[in-house]
């Protein structure tokens, strides 16, 4: 065996996806005042339980609003295209940011151009430790 393949486990296999095979899904839809409806749309690439694993693609419309929560997990956010408030922050392309697990942020509120967190042109790895996803793997590292 390379020592390149000491992780490697028989009948693993690496899984590739593209963005237009999966549909978005609406996961949040907001009537404004002006009678439009807003939403936020999510593609889930992954999902699985055993080892523990999420990704996926979302988009905000234009002037969604999410307010000030609590969250359960550890975050990392990248805006890549578009932008949103974070309070009284504006965050554009190129903004990292990271809520810790117990953290509460916001309000969000995404631009008039809407906000992707992750361009469906950009190759992305993204590593996070949720306390939900109880990582068991020796490799992991909790920063």
């Amino acid at each position: 065996m390379d020592d390149r393949d000491v992780y490697a486990q028989p009948g693993v296999e690496a899984r590739i996806v593209h963005l237009d095979e999966l549909e978005p899904q609406e996961v949040r839809a907001q009537q404004h005042a002006d009678g439009s409806r807003r939403s936020v749309w999510d593609r889930w690439f992954v999902v699985r339980p055993d080892p523990p694993f999420v990704s996926l693609h979302t988009r905000w419309d234009p002037e969604v609003v999410m307010h000030r929560h609590g969250h359960r997990g550890h975050h990392v956010v990248y805006v890549l295209a578009g932008g949103m408030w974070c309070g009284d922050r504006w965050c554009g392309p190129g903004t990292h940011i990271e809520i810790p697990l117990g953290a509460a942020a916001g309000p969000y509120v995404a631009g008039p151009a809407g906000v992707e967190f992750i361009d469906p042109a950009e190759r992305v790895v993204t590593i996070e430790d949720a306390a939900e996803l109880r990582l068991q793997q020796p490799h992991v590292v909790r920063l």
